[in-house]
């Protein structure tokens, strides 16, 4: 990829910032404060990072609007409301995206003959598309996704190498799928049998994905028992993240890696999950929920909220609890004396005539 290189009035100008310092200054990448090197631009939007400004070596910094600090000889700084996203808009100056040959088919992708592929899809190496599929425009299957029967993709959609679809699955429109997450495979169901063993129960639902959907890397998200796993539009979903059968997720939530939701559980609208979540099935939280890291969440959380521990509880409540749990070894201890000197004083007690 040719360098592309930026002055930083060109800069202050396309971020939409103020310029302080010298503006024929030339800046080639970026990076993060503690990493830049000369010909980088890098942010500061906060005072933990600012401390970092005096030694970097990037040549051009954004910074917001009251941070007191100048730009040293050579460098720049750009004053911009938000840092932050103002080097996320950098990014696709530096980084553009690739431009795609719409409508490439490889010759090694197997396509069923009564599949409907849209002629501004790409599929890659060694893609199948099964019997009845529908590809929508400008949707891009890199090499090895497979897609069983009956899968829909919608316009603009992104399914990267190794994704699997089962039967049925149906993915809305401007989604990523990252590599080799599985769509729709069966639910963990069985019936027990008298002497211990095991019988499955078939799942015949699918999996409905809505749209700008993001699900990360060797995510699993199981079809349904019947009726639809539902991941409602504008849901993101980290890298192995596990949803099960019949579960569903209102729009515009987030759940982090190593999450796993159990079955027919209903999470709200702009839920907020840390990772290593585990939720039981059979319940549902309210929108706008918030559960911390390494919660487990055994109750329908009924109201908007902080929730952290196991169980989970309202932040505030489960913040007392840990603090009482530390203060446990000196109340033992207390416990201990108090013990003792009532059976001193009981001792004594006996011994009196």
């Amino acid at each position: 990829m040719p360098e592309r290189t930026y002055t930083t009035a060109q800069l202050a100008q396309l971020l939409g910032g103020e310029l302080e310092g010298d503006p024929e200054l030339q800046v080639v990448g970026l990076n993060r404060i503690e990493h830049a090197r000369a010909g980088e631009l890098s942010f500061v939007h906060n005072e933990r990072y600012a401390r970092l400004l005096p030694t970097t070596e990037a040549t051009c910094v954004l910074v917001p609007p009251g941070l007191n600090v100048a730009p040293r000889a050579g460098q720049a700084f750009i004053r911009v409301a938000d840092p932050y996203r103002a080097f996320v808009a950098a990014m696709r100056l530096f980084v553009p995206e690739p431009e795609l040959p719409w409508g490439y088919r490889h010759p090694t992708a197997v396509v069923h003959e009564s599949a409907q592929v849209a002629p501004t899809a790409i599929l890659g190496a060694y893609c199948v598309v099964g019997p009845r599929c529908s590809i929508g425009e400008r949707v891009v299957l890199h090499p090895h996704v497979v897609l069983y029967a009956e899968v829909t993709v919608g316009e603009g959609s992104v399914l990267h190498a190794g994704v699997v679809c089962y039967e049925r699955t149906r993915i809305g429109r401007n989604c990523i799928i990252h590599a080799g997450a599985v769509l729709g495979a069966d639910g963990f169901g069985f019936f027990e049998t008298p002497d211990k063993r095991l019988e499955k129960i078939p799942h015949v639902g699918n999996v409905e994905i809505g749209d700008n959907v993001e699900i990360g890397a060797n995510t699993t998200i199981d079809r349904a028992l019947a009726g639809s796993t539902v991941i409602g539009s504008g849901v993101k979903l980290d890298n192995l993240v596990h949803i099960a059968h019949n579960v569903s997720i209102g729009e515009h939530t987030a759940i982090a890696a190593q999450t796993g939701i159990s079955g027919s559980t209903r999470l709200g609208r702009r839920n907020r999950l840390g990772g290593q979540v585990g939720v039981v099935g059979h319940i549902f939280t309210a929108d706008d929920v918030v559960i911390e890291a390494k919660s487990g969440v055994s109750k329908s959380l009924r109201r908007p909220g902080h929730y952290f521990g196991i169980p989970a509880c309202e932040h505030h409540r489960a913040l007392r609890q840990e603090a009482a749990l530390r203060q446990l070894p000196e109340l033992l201890q207390e416990v201990r004396l108090l013990r003792q000197q009532l059976q001193e004083l009981q001792r004594r007690q006996d011994v009196q005539p």
